[in-house]
């Protein structure tokens, strides 16, 4: 997908090209299945709702609409088809206390150790630091330096004015500042 831009791979997807959609699916289930992960911390109900999602956009190849950038659509997308099947399973009656009670995504140090930007703090402490912040803070944290979205798309996936979006970002990096602060002056 490198040399063929978002908008030709969703073209020929939906002009039913067998070989858009395995340019899809490669490029993009290992990024969702990272993501649906941090949310249901299930392998299972996260495989075989990936797998359910990508047969549902294939199948309604011909009804979605023009885009010029998949992974915001993709993310929203799956993001709400696992919402629904994890309702489902939990019997939560609205979509606003699913995400209260089940988004809270976790870190852990592997994944820090390629995205580190420090080296004085090692991997737990980052680790630590992150799983502190609020559910909402810590999902849009893994979106954005995790999943490599702005926050345009980081604010459609998680239904946030672009606004709250940046906010919700600003305040998870303030806060991790101010835990990394308190850090160095109890270590030095």
């Amino acid at each position: 997908m490198k040399n063929l831009s978002d908008e030709y791979v969703w073209k020929a997807l939906k002009e039913g090209d067998l070989n858009a959609f395995s340019i899809l699916y490669k490029t993009y289930y290992p990024r969702l299945y990272n993501y649906g992960l941090k949310i249901s911390r299930k392998i299972p109900l996260t495989e075989d709702t990936l797998q359910d999602f990508f047969l549902y956009v294939y199948e309604h190849r011909e009804n979605l609409s023009d885009l010029d950038a998949i992974a915001p659509y993709l993310f929203a997308s799956y993001r709400r088809h696992l919402i629904r099947a994890l309702k489902k399973k939990s019997k939560i009656v609205s979509f606003d206390e699913m995400d209260v009670k089940i988004i809270d995504i976790q870190f852990n140090p592997e994944e820090i150790i390629t995205h580190q930007e420090s080296e004085t703090f090692k991997n737990k402490n980052i680790t630590t630091l992150l799983n502190k912040l609020p559910k909402r803070q810590k999902e849009a944290i893994y979106l954005k330096y995790y999943s490599g979205l702005n926050t345009s798309d980081i604010a459609n996936i998680m239904e946030l004015n672009y606004q709250s979006a940046a906010n919700t970002i600003h305040k998870a990096i303030k806060n991790l500042r101010e835990e990394v602060a308190i850090l160095q002056l109890l270590n030095s």
